[in-house]
């Protein structure tokens, strides 16, 4: 039995481009994809904090360091620059595996530079 669990996560970033001719694809800044462990073409979750749209689509590798995130194709419809998103990928790990399993949590700023990074998201206080 396998479990679905968080592999990485890009805590806010802001939308820098929406292309609605280009190929499809969500294009992350390389470095982000580096430090996040999401790999090009891997199939990932955009959540839409601006209107609440949620898709799937797959990353692909913008210039390193650039601050890109590139939403494409038909998805551009879902998010416009400047929108607040969290992408998300996951991961299918079996029971031995999630004993010690911690994602991988990216926290970003106005200009998608990572600001802190994390294993562990707080407990929400009622």
């Amino acid at each position: 039995m396998q479990t679905i669990m968080l592999k990485a996560k890009l805590h806010r970033g802001r939308v820098t481009h929406s292309e609605l001719e280009y190929e499809g694809s969500c294009a992350i800044d390389g470095l982000l994809l580096e430090r996040s462990g999401i790999r090009e073409y891997e199939q990932i979750h955009i959540y839409n904090v601006n209107n609440g749209q949620r898709f799937t689509t797959y990353a692909i590798r913008a210039q390193e360091g650039s601050g890109v995130i590139s939403v494409n194709g038909a998805a551009a419809r879902l998010a416009a620059p400047g929108d607040i998103v969290i992408i998300c990928a996951y991961v299918g790990l079996n029971q031995n595996e999630l004993a010690s399993y911690k994602p991988t949590l990216i926290y970003l700023g106005d200009h998608n530079q990572i600001t802190r990074t994390g294993h562990s998201i707080p407990v929400q206080a009622a």
